[in-house]
């Protein structure tokens, strides 16, 4: 019979560039007395991802360019951050006060590129963290790394809420996957 679990781990300490993803997933399954199983589907944050990955962008080193400066004057947003939403996309679908929706360059349709300052360490108005550059790859390195270390078949997906262009509220996504169709 198939069933759904859902355990969210306690214990993930802060996470920093190039922290040991694997290791804390593994310590803190220890802890709490639990273990991986075949067939377990691993999601994580894509906070986690960006962070470990180091995506973060300090914005006091950002040149804005002429179409920054132009939707920044639209969406009443920091020049620098406009430029940094225009590097990290591919199109600019609507830009009104306050939100630019783009589409990315992994082909995400985006409020403001996916660029987030919320729950970043230091953060300032002038520190930001990017989406991780392959989410896709990330899962494959991670689940790699996890099975290596667990000897379990696994699953992993990397999740982020996203707010639905044109819609209000946000959606729990899957941006990056590996082990899944």
């Amino acid at each position: 019979m198939a069933h759904l679990e859902v355990i969210t781990l306690d214990g993930i300490p802060e996470v920093g560039p190039g922290d040991d993803l694997v290791e804390i997933m593994v310590s803190s399954m220890n802890a709490t007395g639990l273990v991986f199983k075949d067939g377990d589907v691993i999601c994580v944050a894509q906070k986690i991802i960006s962070k470990s990955e180091n995506r973060f962008v300090d914005l006091k080193a950002v040149q804005p360019s002429p179409d920054a400066l132009r939707y920044a004057g639209k969406s009443d947003k920091d020049a620098r951050l406009v430029e940094v939403m225009l590097r990290e996309s591919r199109e600019v679908l609507r830009v009104r006060t306050g939100v630019i929706i783009v589409e990315d360059k992994r082909g995400l349709v985006l409020a403001n590129a996916g660029i987030d300052s919320s729950n970043v360490p230091g953060s300032t108005a002038d520190r930001v963290l990017l989406l991780p550059m392959d989410p896709d790859a990330s899962a494959a390195c991670l689940r790699s790394t996890l099975e290596q270390r667990t000897r379990c078949k696994l699953a992993v997906l990397i999740i982020d809420s996203i707010g639905r262009a044109w819609r209000s509220g946000t959606v729990g996504t899957a941006i990056g996957c590996a082990g899944l169709p």
